[in-house]
């Protein structure tokens, strides 16, 4: 299963990248993380596998991501026509995603972020569960990223909204 969903962020691109590299941040507006922690090498960088524990309607799911590519690999002073990319992948008991996502300077104050998923399952439940509910993956994707807009314009944490 594949899909790309994509939202405007009210930010310049250097900020909004900044906020979302920053580890500090992720529980602000990644609804249902419990833990993000570095096994090997250092948080953001290209080979750097992280464990990493979701939280979603009482059930916890613990997968392990990993770092494929960051270009820039330095943040600091990219050129406007230069797009930022973010990709890993995510494995976890039946599943596997990678996550491609593309930030983009669409103007002085704006940044579109573009995120292309691609998921495989394997296991008889995961494969039910990718055949029959495709559209919970995009609307949890785009939840994320609705949460992380809040969080980077408006200062809105996530965990104050779920208690």
């Amino acid at each position: 299963m594949k899909y790309t969903i994509s939202i405007e962020i009210d930010l310049p691109r250097e900020k909004t990248v900044q906020l979302l590299a920053d580890p500090t941040h992720m529980q602000k507006w990644l609804r249902g993380l419990v833990l993000h922690e570095p096994l090997s090498g250092v948080h953001g960088q290209v080979g750097t596998k992280s464990r990493v524990v979701m939280r979603t309607g009482g059930q916890e799911m613990e997968c392990v991501e990993t770092i494929t590519r960051r270009e820039p690999a330095d943040l600091h002073g990219i050129p406007k026509e230069s797009v930022v990319h973010f990709e890993r992948e995510i494995v976890g008991e039946g599943m596997w995603n990678a996550a491609r996502e593309r930030l983009t300077e669409t103007g002085p104050e704006t940044t579109l972020w573009v995120s292309e998923n691609e998921f495989r399952f394997s296991g008889l439940l995961m494969r039910l569960v990718g055949l029959a509910m495709p559209g919970v993956f995009r609307k949890q994707s785009r939840r994320h990223m609705q949460d992380f807009k809040a969080f980077a314009e408006q200062g809105k944490d996530v965990r104050e909204a779920t208690g």
